[in-house]
């Protein structure tokens, strides 16, 4: 063959040819099978096998090639110079263990002769297997570093992923706002015990307000201010930051985002009549404008965990805002899941290092951008909706993933299909993901 038989796929058409010579001894017709086989993806066993039948004719030549070396002959002989090396080493490695283990042994019985009879025997401690992965992950699966979250300026405010108790309470007490200022409107959405309203601060800012009913718990109080403040500083024109914070003793607290009237949430939206007259480059240009705003919180080592419709905002013009998810298990029950560990998690959200570990980072945030890009493409619907969540884990594992919608293009679904990848570090960075929506924003706008 002139060819490597080892290395990488060629990026181009390139051709090959295999030398099959006559020996000239005899005349024969030989059926020759050629048999390449290609993976795909070594994780899920997807081979394609190509299969080439060819007949090579030989015809006895009146000064056969003698001399010629047969190649399967020197194979063998060549293999059987080798297992006699081999057995001459082995040999020579097994005396050579032998005698090391009698020295160990008179050594120890020495020792032994040598040590009081009052003396407490030597106790060895037990052996423990180190696991090379975590248990019952495929070695496939590279844990990412955990990513701390860290602090950065942005103008005068910083960002903090994850509150302690005593910075939660300094931020509530920079942002709070007399009650007396905050008029309620009307009621978009309400839950079991979160609900949330249109309002106007100062009578003249249009805002949405988040709240609990009176008779939310404390834990739950305390949830709403904790997860309403997880985006608290973030200045960017994509992203809902918290406004002010109205706490009074004997009411529930208010959390407030700056808002136009027109503003409402993603995944209602999509849900909506007036969203199936969306087009393509519609879609694409929200998908641009959230990925924009992922990629801002992720400059500054902000990880989102729970990226979805459901915690995004639009207006009428189409400009949306990614949000925090405060309020969203009991505002959405139907897409969060508890898999007896008492928590309830968007399991088919979250990446399978997620799933599996509770390890976030920015690539598992990719893998749930995927998702809601497949959400604005099917209209919100449920991701895995035929999947019991306790199965999610193997369904993964197993390499399914959610198939590609209707009139989705095979460009915008293969960028999704990246954001799936199953090794974390394969997966595209939001600059990279920026990149590969502009360009395809750009090849739809240009036809139009």
């Amino acid at each position: 063959m002139n060819i490597s038989t080892q290395g990488e796929i060629p990026e181009h058409i390139e051709t090959f040819a295999i030398g099959l010579r006559c020996s000239g001894i005899v005349s024969a017709e030989v059926e020759v099978t050629i048999t390449i086989e290609i993976t795909l993806d070594p994780l899920t066993g997807n081979t394609t096998e190509l299969l080439f039948r060819r007949k090579k004719i030989c015809l006895m030549s009146e000064h056969p090639d003698v001399n010629q070396p047969d190649p399967y002959l020197l194979e063998n002989a060549s293999n059987g110079q080798n297992g006699l090396i081999t057995i001459i080493i082995g040999g020579i490695l097994a005396i050579l263990f032998v005698s090391i283990f009698i020295m160990i042994a008179y050594c120890v019985r020495g020792s032994f002769n040598r040590k009081p009879h009052h003396a407490q025997p030597i106790r060895t401690s037990s052996f423990q297997r180190l696991q090379t992965h975590a248990p019952s992950a495929p070695s496939s699966i590279v844990s990412p570093p955990s990513i701390a979250p860290t602090i950065a300026t942005l103008s005068r405010n910083r960002i903090y992923a994850n509150a302690e108790p005593e910075e939660l309470q300094r931020r509530i007490s920079e942002l709070t706002v007399q009650r007396c200022r905050v008029r309620l409107s009307s009621l978009l959405q309400e839950g079991t015990f979160g609900r949330v309203y249109r309002g106007s601060y100062n009578d003249s800012q249009e805002v949405l307000v988040k709240t609990v009913g009176p008779h939310a718990s404390q834990v739950q109080v305390s949830l709403l201010l904790h997860e309403g403040m997880s985006l608290y500083g973030a200045q960017h024109p994509g992203i809902l930051s918290v406004l002010g914070v109205s706490i009074d003793d004997h009411t529930a607290p208010f959390l407030l985002y700056l808002a136009p009237e027109n503003t409402r949430n993603l995944k209602i939206f999509l849900q909506e009549p007036v969203a199936r007259t969306l087009t393509t480059i519609q879609i694409v240009k929200i998908q641009l404008q959230l990925a924009q705003a992922l990629g801002h919180l992720h400059s500054h080592g902000v990880i989102h965990k729970d990226i979805a419709a459901r915690n995004c905002v639009i207006d009428d013009q189409l400009r949306v805002k990614l949000a925090d998810n405060s309020l969203s298990r009991d505002l959405f029950p139907g897409d969060y899941y508890c898999l007896g560990d008492s928590e309830n998690r968007p399991i088919k959200w979250l990446a399978l290092e997620s799933i599996q570990f509770k390890q976030f980072s920015e690539s598992s945030d990719t893998w749930a951008f995927g998702v809601l890009m497949w959400e604005l493409c099917t209209l919100a619907r449920q991701p895995y909706a035929e999947v019991d969540p306790f199965e999610m884990e193997h369904y993964l594992r197993d390499g399914y993933r959610l198939s590609q919608p209707i009139n989705c293009p095979d460009e915008l679904f293969a960028i999704m299909a990246y954001c799936w990848t199953m090794m974390p570090m394969e997966r595209p960075s939001f600059e990279q993901l920026q990149i590969c929506l502009q360009d395809f924003y750009a090849q739809l706008t240009r036809y139009v």
